[in-house]
C-alpha cells in the first residue's frame, strides 16, 4: 500500500505510527499540497481536496482522510487494536480521538495563516482563538490521565503525541510543557517509541 503523505505532516504522521504500531509496512510516496498551489494530476488520480495523507491500497482504491486510513488499517490488523471493537470505551477513546485531531487542525491553521496567508492579510484574532482551542484541549488531557493510559497507544494517543510533535516543531517556544506537566511527562515516554522516531516530521 501506498501512502501520499509530507514529511511536515501531522496527520500523515498519525498514519504512519498507527501502522508501524500494527505492524503494517507502507511505501511513502511525497506529495505537493499546499493552500492556493493547485496539484490537479494528484487531484485527479487520487483525492479530490488535495490534501494528504491519502492512502492507495493494493486494490489502486484511494482512501482518505487520516482518520479513515486508521481505521482501515485497524480492521485490516484484525479490528481492536487502536480502539476498542464495541462499547462505551470505544466511543470514549474516538471522542477523544477528535479532540485531538481538532487541536492538530488548529495548529496546521495557525501555521497557515501565519505563514502562508500574505502578512498585510493576517488576523491576528483568529491565530489568537485557534491557539486558546489547543490550550483547551492541552488543558483537558492534563486533567484527564485515563486518555493517557494504557500499555500500548491507541488512536486518541496517537493522535496527540502527534500534535505535540508539531507544536515542538512549528511552534516550539509556545510553552506548551511548562502549563501541562503530566502530558510533558506522558510524551517524553511516547517518543521514545520507534514508531515516533522513525517519523519524526521534517520539511
Amino acid at each position: 500500500m501506498k501512502l501520499c503523505h509530507a514529511p511536515a505532516s501531522p496527520f500523515a504522521r498519525k498514519v504512519r505510527v498507527c501502522a508501524e504500531e500494527l505492524g503494517i509496512p507502507l511505501t511513502l510516496e511525497t506529495v505537493q499540497v499546499a493552500p492556493t498551489q493547485p496539484n490537479r494530476d494528484f487531484a485527479d488520480a487520487v483525492n479530490p481536496l488535495r490534501k494528504i495523507p491519502a492512502l492507495v491500497t493494493d486494490d489502486g482504491e484511494a482512501l482518505y482522510d487520516s482518520t479513515v486510513i486508521c481505521l482501515y488499517l485497524d480492521a485490516r490488523a484484525g479490528g481492536g487494536k487502536l480502539l476498542p471493537a464495541e462499547g462505551p470505551g470505544r466511543w470514549r477513546m474516538l471522542t477523544a480521538h477528535a479532540l485531538a485531531n481538532g487541536m492538530t487542525e488548529a495548529a496546521v491553521t495557525i501555521r497557515y495563516e501565519s505563514v502562508v496567508r500574505p502578512e498585510p492579510q493576517r488576523w491576528q484574532a483568529w491565530i489568537d482563538d485557534q491557539m486558546d482551542r489547543i490550550w483547551a484541549g492541552l488543558d483537558w488531557f492534563e486533567r484527564h490521565p485515563e486518555a493517557r493510559a494504557g500499555a500500548t497507544p491507541d488512536l486518541a494517543q496517537i493522535a496527540l503525541g502527534c500534535l505535540l510533535g508539531y507544536l515542538d516543531f512549528r511552534f516550539a517556544d509556545c510553552g506548551w510543557r511548562a502549563r501541562c506537566p503530566a502530558v510533558a511527562d506522558w510524551y517524553a515516554t511516547m517518543r521514545t517509541r520507534p514508531s515516533f522516531q522513525r517519523s519524526e516530521p521534517g520539511g
